[in-house]
């Protein structure tokens, strides 16, 4: 095969990354955007020594789990790897290559015992960031097209909230209105680099600008408190770097108290711009549910929570045990952490800052002996030295949350080698539409 060749396909799979799979001549074809069942004309658009990518031509026999796409920028964005089929078939192909990661990659014995899908599958976002460009004399403010620089802006996203989308909509109006320039990645010039919105109970918006001041700053202020209810605070981040991180270190409260407030599990929590969310909370409340289940704790459990952030899982788990515990590397999320404990009543939780290794060691050189241990870790999965600290802790039961089931089976087997076995998984498809798909995993600590 070689690049621009069009051939005859038949897709019978997804991968992990949401790409439709078909075979030909005994080699393995990537589709994006193509669902199973469908019989299709591709044109060759990658080729390497292990697999093809191809671009759909033309759907000659449509998929029966084929739906028209819900959101303007179906296939236009990186975003949604599933809008164009069923929901139901997305849910089954998430739990398959849930599944196929941990006996494939982990060698487990263990079956995803369901995947709790969502009740809402538009508007669940809590939390967006346009990124903002010109691109010929024209303000663009929407998301990247895939492997690009490049902004699709016109119409609204479907999975993010209807707050996110009408902020981002009078930003662009206030911008036009006082010629107020947007970055330029190539010359480094102008001002609005990201839109940034967080909504809950109430309602956070953020601009990261390359300066300190916003021009005109009262008229946006005063246009968004008249059209977004609920809102909190305003916020202007400051990067000035030449990067493709989004936010600078400086953040400057401008209207109300710099954070957003959101009830979960019922609880109350205030959570800044910078601080890490679960960016949708119903499913985030079934996930927590799943995982605080699984941990089994009771009223005489020391909970030792890890990668803790402002402090949900932790604080939901003090309500259950003896004491709970959580780390975590950012400052301002421990003191979020600790405010959010005394909003709501908690005196049994504590919170330490520090890598996850290096406090879980101090908590054992300080004796404090953990009958369980949360991980919720990025993507990036446990480092060695974690797992190896997990262990000299030795906790009767481990509950693992991921938001990557390569990583996570990977640790699984890691964490077998040292006495530790999953007997329970469950997936929760926290993001709809999109490729990605959180799972809980409850590991026990073997005798002998």
């Amino acid at each position: 095969m070689k690049k621009n060749d069009i051939i005859e396909l038949e897709i019978t799979g997804y991968s992990s990354d949401g790409n439709g799979i078909g075979r030909h001549n005994g080699g393995v074809v990537f589709v994006p955007f193509s669902a199973k069942g469908d019989r299709l004309l591709v044109k060759i658009i990658k080729v390497t020594t292990r697999y093809l990518v191809g671009r759909i031509e033309e759907i000659l026999t449509p998929s029966p789990d084929r739906v028209s796409p819900a959101c303007s920028f179906a296939g236009k964005c990186g975003g949604c790897a599933f809008m164009h089929i069923t929901y139901e078939a997305e849910l089954e192909a998430k739990k398959g290559f849930v599944s196929d990661a941990l006996k494939r990659l982990g060698g487990l014995d263990i079956e995803v015992e369901t995947i709790l899908g969502a009740e809402e599958v538009s508007s669940y976002r809590n939390k967006a960031c346009f990124p903002v460009s010109c691109e010929n004399g024209e303000i663009k403010c929407g998301f990247y097209a895939p492997r690009s620089h490049r902004i699709v802006s016109d119409g609204n996203c479907d999975i993010q909230s209807d707050v996110a989308n009408r902020v981002r909509g009078l930003t662009v109006d206030f911008m036009k209105k006082h010629g107020i320039k947007p970055y330029d990645e190539k010359t480094q010039n102008g001002l609005v680099r990201h839109v940034f919105v967080r909504s809950g109970d109430t309602v956070c918006v953020m601009l990261v600008l390359t300066e300190e001041k916003l021009p005109f700053a009262d008229e946006y202020i005063t246009l968004l408190k008249e059209n977004i209810e609920n809102l909190q605070s305003v916020v202007i981040n400051v990067n000035r770097a030449s990067t493709n991180v989004i936010t600078g270190d400086k953040y400057i409260t401008v209207f109300g108290d710099g954070y957003m407030t959101d009830t979960l599990c019922g609880l109350k929590f205030n959570i800044t711009a910078a601080s890490f969310y679960q960016v949708n909370r119903r499913q985030c409340e079934r996930l927590y549910t799943a995982a605080l289940d699984m941990a089994d704790i009771t009223e005489n459990d020391t909970v030792l929570d890890l990668y803790c952030g402002i402090g949900t899982i932790t604080l939901l788990e003090a309500k259950r045990a003896k004491k709970a515990i959580g780390v975590e590397i950012v400052p301002q999320a421990i003191d979020d952490a600790k405010k959010n404990a005394k909003i709501n009543g908690i005196s049994n939780a504590e919170f330490f800052c520090g890598d996850a290794a290096q406090a879980a060691r101090r908590l054992k050189d300080e004796g404090i002996k953990a009958d369980v241990v949360t991980v919720d870790p990025p993507r990036q999965g446990l480092d060695a030295d974690l797992i190896n600290t997990i262990s000299d802790i030795s906790p009767d039961r481990l509950v693992y949350v991921s938001c990557n089931s390569a990583t996570l089976a990977r640790d699984l087997k890691l964490l077998k080698e040292k006495g530790y076995e999953a007997r329970k998984a469950i997936a929760v498809d926290m993001f709809p539409r999109t490729k990605h798909c959180e799972v809980v995993c409850a590991l026990q600590r073997q005798r002998g």
